[in-house]
């Protein structure tokens, strides 16, 4: 119990936001540590990155994905999340704008190339 203690007065340190990051985080589970820990990798940090690093990463993607999931579901039609919301979040920061269009060409060209694989297929069972 004292370790707890401990942990939590070291928390009461910082001002309120690292706080409630900090215990939010530290009771969940993981979600994209492989993942990111590969995309550090790929932007030139070692191949094992420690783990503190990759854990404040998650917590500033998990911090990034939930406020752009609250904020659009503010926008459009209340209460979900669209294609249309994210794009008309992200339309005034080019980057951001410009590979939400591109994942998205490239979703319909996979799904073009399914349905053509699909059909090729669908059709040599037939003969």
């Amino acid at each position: 119990m004292a370790a707890a203690d401990e942990t939590f007065e070291q928390f009461e340190e910082d001002d309120g936001a690292d706080t409630t990051l900090a215990l939010c985080s530290a009771g969940r589970k993981r979600l994209f540590s492989k993942e990111l820990r590969c995309m550090m990798y790929g932007f030139g940090d070692d191949q094992n990155p420690y783990t503190e690093s990759v854990d404040i990463i998650e917590d500033l993607v998990i911090e990034f994905i939930t406020e752009m999931t609250h904020k659009c579901m503010e926008i459009g039609r209340t209460g979900r999340v669209q294609v249309e919301d994210i794009v008309f979040l992200v339309r005034k920061d080019p980057r951001k704008y410009a590979r939400v269009k591109d994942l998205l060409t490239m979703n319909e060209e996979l799904k073009r190339a399914r349905k053509a694989f699909d059909e090729i297929k669908f059709a040599g069972n037939i003969k």
